[in-house]
């Protein structure tokens, strides 16, 4: 049997607006989702007994059935037991990129990465669609990470729709290594503060609307694009971390176009090309001098998970 590498790509928001709550503790959202080539390696090795075994170079990544790549593969195992039988089980290892806990879907794009390559291992001819039903199963993160590109997505997140690819930007991200948020942490404070249950929300004073993002996508309109990006969460998260505002704010103060990706703390800025995407980085050096921030050069792309290799 085949063992397979293959890249897992991060993903930002252009768009994140929530819509009201739901009766399972979820919330309705509005999204535009982005792939960037800021990427995990996911190695898959056959083993020769029924097990399932992970590994990761990242001291913070649970190597245990908490680490949701482990859950992809033991939902495959459940649902295909024939093939879990008949093939047995995998060895996972995850060589860490994507930062731990910055808002960029890492745990989503692992978990996306094995269940596609899975699908390949045991030869079950799974279609996008079928496999990410299964991803909606572990979280709302991952059917995006399955089919990668720019995405609106709905729902929770899990309901997807093509939007015009946008695959010659470049961003710059930047998260402290030392700085995580509780995602549950920042829905529940935002649904206390902005929200009833179940009370759809009306439009913001603001007139934020998804429909202006989308005609700007699909018309290419970087500049109309750079003045739509919208995160609600922002609303939240920003005052209770000053680092991560004044992260923003020194994005900002340079030109760019950005916000906070997710429930952050990553921060985000557009640029026009890799060179300026550099000049960004040294500028904010200069401005925020902390060995604690960490800056990130990366790409729009048209795809989420690729096989880079396999070998029998």
């Amino acid at each position: 049997m085949q063992s397979y590498s293959l890249i897992a790509s991060a993903k930002i928001n252009l768009y994140l607006e929530i819509i009201g709550t739901r009766p399972d503790g979820y919330h309705n959202l509005a999204m535009v989702l982005q792939s960037i080539d800021l990427a995990d390696q996911i190695d898959l090795h056959p083993l020769q007994t029924n097990a399932i075994c992970l590994h990761c170079d990242h001291p913070e990544v649970p190597q245990d059935h908490n680490n949701l790549a482990y859950k992809a593969a033991a939902l495959m195992a459940k649902n295909f037991s024939d093939a879990f039988a008949k093939f047995g089980g995998v060895d996972i290892t995850i060589q860490k990129r994507i930062p731990v806990g910055a808002g960029l879907a890492g745990g989503s794009t692992n978990a996306a990465a094995v269940l596609v390559g899975l699908n390949l291992m045991w030869d079950l001819k799974l279609n996008d669609k079928q496999l990410q039903y299964f991803g909606s199963l572990l979280g709302s993160d991952v059917p995006f990470c399955i089919a990668g590109g720019t995405m609106l997505a709905t729902v929770k997140g899990e309901y997807l729709s093509p939007l015009p690819a946008l695959d010659n930007y470049y961003v710059v991200l930047g998260k402290y290594r030392s700085l995580s948020v509780s995602t549950a942490w920042a829905y529940q404070t935002f649904r206390h503060q902005y929200l009833r249950d179940g009370v759809t929300r009306e439009h913001h004073q603001q007139e934020v609307h998804l429909e202006k993002m989308v005609s700007a996508i699909a018309h290419r309109n970087e500049r109309q694009i750079g003045q739509l990006l919208y995160n609600d969460l922002e609303r939240v998260v920003l005052p209770q971390y000053p680092q991560v505002q004044r992260l923003r704010d020194e994005f900002q103060g340079l030109g760019c176009a950005g916000m906070m990706s997710g429930s952050g703390p990553t921060v985000f800025a557009l640029a026009n090309s890799q060179t300026q995407a550099q000049q960004v980085v040294e500028s904010i050096k200069i401005a925020i001098p902390d060995p604690d921030l960490e800056l990130w050069v990366s790409q729009f792309t048209s795809s989420s998970i690729r096989v880079a290799s396999f070998t029998k």
